[in-house]
Formats: C-alpha cells, sequence, structure tokens
C-alpha cells in the first residue's frame, strides 16, 4: 500500500471534528490495491469497536448501481429493454397514470414519482409497492421530460421487476448473480437475522454526527433493516467489496474471468443517458447514465455528490447521504470506495468529500 499523508491527515482532522466515528477508504490502480484505510470506531456502544477493512458499513444511495446492473443484466438476457414500460411487467403500477413510465426513467430519475413516506423498515416489501403503485406522477411533470433525484420509490419498483423476470426475491437474485461471482461475500441486499448476528461486531453502525454525542440513526442498522431489502439503499460491505464492483466496470464488465456484462452495456450505463437536466431534487443540473451517477463537474463547483476537482470527465459512480462515494476513473485506472459512519449534515460532508478526494489523488500523484 502507498503511504497516503495528505488522505489520512483530513481523515483524522475529520474524526477529531466528530464529523464521523469512524472511516473506511479502499483504492485500486490498475486493479492493484494502493489504499486499504481503517480509522476510528464502528460503533461507539455498548463499547467502542475498532473500525478495521472487514467492517460491514451501510452504503446507502452508493448502492445503486448495483441494482441497474442487475436490470442491465437482464436487458442483456433478452428479459426486458430499456424503453419498456414498467407497466408490461408490474401492470398494477400502471393506476393513476402511470402507464406511460418506463424502465429508462426509473434509472434516469425523470420519472416523477419521487415523495412518499414508505415507513421502513417495518413495511413490508408489499406493502411498500401497494403505496408506489397507488401514487400519481407530479403535477407539471411528463416523464422524460423533467428529472429530480428519485431518492427510493423507483427502485423498489425495480426490485420488483427483477422479482417478476426472475422468479426470485431480488436481494437473492443480485446476490446469487453479481455479488458472489465478484466475490463481494460480505455484501449484502440483506441478510437472515441468523446473518446478522454471526457478524455481530463486524457490522458498523452509521451515526447521526449532528448530535453530541453522536447516536445511532434510528432503523438503519438494525436486525430487522438490515432483514429487509430496500434496493435504494441498503446494501451493506466492506470498502474493498464495493471496489471490486467497480473494477468490473472498469474492466468493460469482467473481473478475473468473471463476465456480468458485455462492454457495450458497460458503456449504455455510464454513457450521458440524461444531459444538462436540472435536477428538482438536488436542485443543480447533473448528468446521468443509467441509475449512475457522472461527473457533472462542468456545471459548476457546487455540484453535490461528485468525485473530487481532480477526477476526470469520464469519472463515473454513486453516493450515499451524507455518508459515502464509490466511483470509477477510467481515464486514472483508478477505482476508489470510501464511507465515514457519520452524517454531519450536507455542507459538513460535501466540504468532507471533496478535500478527502482531493488528498487521495495527491497522495496517488494523480493530480
Amino acid at each position: 500500500m502507498l503511504d497516503l499523508p495528505k488522505t489520512t491527515a483530513i481523515l483524522s482532522a475529520s474524526l477529531t471534528e466528530g464529523l464521523h466515528i469512524g472511516a473506511q477508504l479502499h483504492a485500486l490502480i490498475d486493479g492493484q490495491p494502493v489504499a486499504d484505510l481503517a480509522l476510528g470506531n464502528a460503533r461507539l456502544a455498548p463499547a467502542p469497536t475498532p473500525m478495521t477493512p472487514d467492517t460491514l458499513l451501510l452504503w446507502l444511495s452508493a448502492g445503486k448501481p448495483i441494482t441497474a446492473v442487475a436490470i442491465a443484466m437482464l436487458v442483456e438476457q433478452n428479459k426486458l429493454r430499456f424503453d419498456d414500460e414498467v407497466a408490461t411487467i408490474i401492470p398494477e403500477f400502471a393506476a393513476n397514470g402511470k402507464d406511460k413510465i418506463t424502465v429508462r426513467h426509473l434509472l434516469t430519475h425523470t420519472a416523477g414519482i419521487r415523495g412518499m413516506d414508505l415507513a421502513y423498515p417495518f413495511a413490508t416489501w408489499e406493502e411498500t409497492l401497494a403505496k408506489i403503485y397507488a401514487m400519481k406522477i407530479e403535477r407539471d411533470w411528463t416523464p422524460g421530460l423533467k428529472a429530480g433525484y428519485h431518492a427510493h420509490t423507483s427502485w423498489y419498483v425495480l426490485g420488483e421487476i427483477i422479482n417478476r423476470l426472475t422468479g426470485q426475491p431480488h436481494n437473492e437474485w443480485i446476490r446469487d448473480h453479481i455479488l458472489q461471482p465478484l466475490g463481494m461475500h460480505d455484501t449484502w441486499l440483506a441478510m437472515s437475522p441468523q446473518q446478522y448476528h454471526q457478524y455481530a461486531d463486524r457490522i458498523g453502525y452509521l451515526h447521526d454526527t449532528t448530535t453530541s454525542p453522536p447516536k445511532p440513526i434510528p432503523n438503519y442498522d438494525t436486525e430487522l433493516a438490515a432483514s429487509r431489502s430496500r434496493p435504494a439503499a441498503s446494501i451493506r460491505g466492506p470498502a474493498h467489496d464495493m471496489t471490486r464492483f467497480y473494477e468490473m466496470l472498469r474492466n468493460g464488465g469482467t473481473l478475473n474471468n468473471t463476465r456480468i456484462l458485455s462492454q457495450d452495456m458497460v458503456h449504455a450505463l455510464t454513457f450521458r443517458q440524461r444531459v444538462g437536466m436540472f435536477d428538482h431534487t438536488f436542485r443543480q443540473t447533473i448528468d446521468w447514465g443509467l441509475g449512475i451517477i457522472l461527473n457533472s463537474s462542468h456545471y459548476g463547483s457546487a455540484i453535490p455528490y461528485q468525485f473530487g476537482p481532480h477526477a476526470s470527465a469520464s469519472t463515473f459512480g454513486h453516493g450515499g447521504s451524507q455518508s459515502s462515494s464509490a466511483f470509477c476513473d477510467p481515464e486514472r485506472n483508478l477505482v476508489v470506495a470510501l464511507v465515514f459512519n457519520g452524517c454531519p449534515g450536507e455542507p459538513a460532508h460535501d466540504k468532507r468529500l471533496r478535500a478527502t478526494l482531493k488528498a487521495l489523488y495527491e497522495d496517488l500523484g494523480l493530480a
């Protein structure tokens, strides 16, 4: 591993400042590990538990591209097309004028069904979908012509598409066809209570660090939450697992002689499918692939959940709310997975993320 003095200093300073109680960072260049950091604690109660490279942490929305890849695999298997109307697969979804929404609209956050209290993790999968089926498209929204980040709703629908087309629960199908083949053995969309307890202290908690002392965010890292898949946000695992996923994408869909996608499909996922559209959730202009955020720094310096000031224009990935970022910079042959287990508010996280990624590129000689 390389010495990363600037990066370690930023992570340590943020830790001292109380922005998080711990962090993991794993990075590859040309497929070779160059960073494997674990600082601070995985949890504080009932006693401090040190963070390790093998701690399982919640990735929140940084896990969305895994579900997107699952959908892309079904497209390559000719079970689905991106421009299929969702209602042809899930007839119930057509209720209240949603019959023209396509899979592509879901993946590009242009469907117009953003906001709803889905009562996670207490509502069942079926109860959650029933709420989404009953939704109306937002006022003054034509699917495909208006954009706004959909935090959860559309991703439940994508999960249900996988359920219906494969005949297998989406979390199990994703584990069997993506996570296990890539060697991401400690990464899960959902795990049984027995598996949750077997991991024991290896499961880290995501904390609200706007409070003093920091407190675990309610209903995020409990046995119940870990057992209920939320395709937008329930992936948990160590950072070194997430870099395997992005290394597969960097290699054109293959890792260690295991092919997940074709090179053409990787290009489709990371191509600018949504260009120059104002995002009505983030209140910024952001370009999108299919379920993947693309480097949009050319629109200004305030774009959230980007990849640092030194990332190349072709960088793609995804961030998790106030906590994580995983991405590939193909021009630098670089893959990075970074997760903090503290949510300090959007401004503080944005500053922390930019500073850490700036320092990482500089330490790696890529600035």
